[in-house]
């Protein structure tokens, strides 16, 4: 069994259920050790959960990233390691990196639960700082394809709110 506590498996919990709410389907099963973060793996665009070989449970929230910022018609065909070898990696990292954010704020959960010590090459910190202060690269690249909308923009939009707000969950 793994070392996660109590409090995370609640919000482990609390974050299946709103990807499957959003669209992003969730399954618990055995993820063997072979996959990219232990405990998880995407396959045929959805994520299967081992919690007995799950280390971050944030990291449930990053990879749906990946799903949610992946056109539609590709989210099936994720599989695995595959999604690492996609034309847009980069790009998508960058976008999942700010959905991730964006989920955190919308379920009320501290950034820290994704964006643990242990990743993001110790940049997790300047993360969050810099989706705080809405600077961070992938908010822009979120406005560009239509899933949230830039708070600042002229002239403003009446009674809609910008990232972190999430306008769709889920690219078209």
């Amino acid at each position: 069994m793994n070392n996660i506590k109590h409090n995370e498996m609640l919000t482990l919990d609390r974050c299946i259920t709103f990807l499957n709410e959003v669209g992003i389907q969730t399954l618990e099963g055995n993820v063997e050790d072979m996959s990219f973060l232990p405990g998880l793996l995407i396959e045929n665009g959805t994520i299967v959960i081992d919690k007995t070989r799950l280390q971050y449970p944030g990291d449930l929230l990053h990879e749906a990233g990946h799903i949610a910022v992946v056109p539609s018609a590709d989210r099936k065909y994720l599989m695995g390691k595959d999604v690492i070898k996609r034309k847009d990696r980069e790009a998508e990292e960058i976008m999942a990196i700010a959905w991730s954010y964006a989920a955190c704020i919308h379920l009320v959960i501290d950034p820290s639960f994704v964006f643990h010590e242990d990743g993001y090459r110790g940049g997790s910190n300047s993360i969050i700082d810099s989706c705080l202060n809405n600077e961070y690269l992938g908010m822009f690249m979120l406005q560009s394809v239509g899933m949230t909308i830039d708070k600042n923009a002229k002239p403003a939009v009446p009674d809609k709110r910008g990232y972190p707000h999430m306008t769709k969950w889920l690219r078209e």
